[in-house]
């Protein structure tokens, strides 16, 4: 058994913020209340307390492990970058107990044996690993990958994450069949063809470096065209990393239309059908930040301008906007330090998105801590119907322990790659302890830098 003490237990799935115990047994939550005693103890071990672990938490907030949905692990086919064991130990430092994979390894998760690979190596951590399968094969956007079959083989969603799908007519017949397997579709939503060097914000960033960049247009575009088949079909949608203020109030738009309903309405959706990812360097920086560091901001899509920051934290807080996710991209030092042109995108960020949260979110009074653990557990957790993001009793004792007041140097990265513009800097919020099935799948050193 394991007894957590004196923490503040926050889980947005049961409205619960109040100091309390929970005592876990058999890697599930067996009890919480405001205290577990010695007698309780007796009472749920046959009569003895020993061999109990105990965890003080005092000063300390007690939560659903986070989720993040949106994760490469560049295995197989890169792991020079990271690997799925890497990408474990970077996730469960960062808190998180479970995340989905995306499918653009090499070779793409377009079949069973890839699949497979992902799924068992997986098993092998500490971490819940799940996967996305591609939409289409070899992300080549011509041909649907056989979902039925991906799915019963233990994929948990579809993406060509990291490539858009431009054939309007593959992408409805993408989202009828994930409507009709009631699974989560995941779109990359920017038109190469307005795109002249991704990466970059065309204006003042784009100028900076004197190259073409990518239009906002890119991404509001695709993001109107899908929402509107989602609408008709009736599929899951997830609006990958957005980063407009016009995309924002497009999903914002389309969640209302979503939640008409009954007999008569033109729409085929519920509200819980469409879905849309912040990253935390989408609500943290702007394209100042890729002037600032160069090739270590560079990200699809781009970091943009302050009205763009603020629309997208303002969609976390009204829901519009309901999952954090971090599009963990790692890349090595080499690859990072070509020409800003021939970098590949992407930052890492599992281990410094809660801390983010709590820096630009909560400390900034956009968000209640409630509301953090919201859109990093349980919103992720339920839109791929996950047996994550909550505290109820008799459910799996995914927790993780941190404190929303210490604050740490972010350095020490244990992914593989360290590609992040936030390296260096002092953020609010220290994960503890990260329990996963039960049991500490990582406790912090106690000579971590904090204050």
């Amino acid at each position: 058994m394991m007894l957590i003490k004196n923490g503040m237990v926050v889980d947005p799935k049961n409205k619960i913020e109040q100091s309390s115990d929970i005592l876990v047994k058999d890697g599930m939550i067996l009890s919480i209340a405001k205290e577990i005693t010695e007698n309780d103890l007796k009472m749920y071990n046959g009569g003895s307390a020993a061999d109990c672990e105990v965890i003080d938490a005092s000063g300390c907030v007690v939560a659903p492990g986070l989720v993040d949905v949106h994760v490469h692990f560049r295995d197989p086919g890169f792991t020079h970058k990271e690997d799925i064991e890497t990408g474990a130990r970077a996730a469960l430092k960062g808190g998180f107990t479970s995340v989905v994979l995306m499918a653009n390894t090499k070779p793409a998760v377009d079949n069973i044996d890839t699949l497979t690979y992902v799924i068992e190596k997986g098993k092998k951590t500490d971490l819940r690993i799940y996967t996305c399968a591609t939409v289409t094969k070899g992300m080549a956007g011509k041909e649907l990958t056989d979902m039925e079959m991906m799915l019963a083989k233990g994929a948990v969603g579809f993406t060509d994450d990291g490539i858009p799908i431009m054939d309007t007519e593959l992408i409805e017949c993408a989202m009828m069949s994930a409507a009709s397997l009631k699974v989560p579709i995941s779109l990359h939503e920017e038109d190469p063809a307005l795109i002249a060097n991704n990466g970059v914000n065309r204006g003042k960033a784009s100028e900076y470096y004197g190259i073409g960049g990518s239009p906002r247009e890119a991404e509001i575009s695709l993001i109107e065209r899908d929402l509107e088949i989602a609408l008709r079909t009736g599929a899951i949608l997830n609006i990958q990393h957005i980063s407009t203020k016009e995309g924002v109030e497009l999903v914002r738009q389309a969640k209302k239309k979503a939640a008409v309903q009954g007999n008569g309405s033109e729409y085929a959706i519920g509200k819980n059908n469409i879905h849309a990812e912040a990253t935390p360097h989408h609500f943290s920086l702007t394209q100042e930040a890729v002037i600032e560091y160069g090739t270590l901001a560079k990200m699809n899509p781009p970091l943009r301008e302050e009205a763009d920051r603020l629309a997208i934290i303002e969609g976390l807080r009204d829901g519009t906007i309901d999952i954090i996710a971090t599009d963990h991209a790692p890349h090595s030092k080499e690859e990072k330090a070509r020409p800003i042109t021939d970098a590949p995108s992407g930052i890492i960020g599992l281990e410094t998105a809660l801390a983010l949260g709590i820096t630009n979110l909560v400390d900034q009074g956009h968000l209640t801590v409630m509301q953090l653990i919201e859109r990093m557990a349980t919103g992720p957790a339920q839109m791929y119907g996950l047996s994550a993001g909550t505290l109820t009793q008799g459910s799996p004792a995914d927790i993780v322990i941190f404190d929303a007041n210490a604050s740490q140097v972010m350095k020490d990265f244990v992914s593989r790659s360290t590609n992040s513009p936030f390296a260096g800097k002092r953020l609010k919020g220290v994960v503890k302890y990260t329990i996963v099935d039960g049991k500490i799948a990582y406790q912090a050193d106690s000579l971590v830098d904090t204050q």
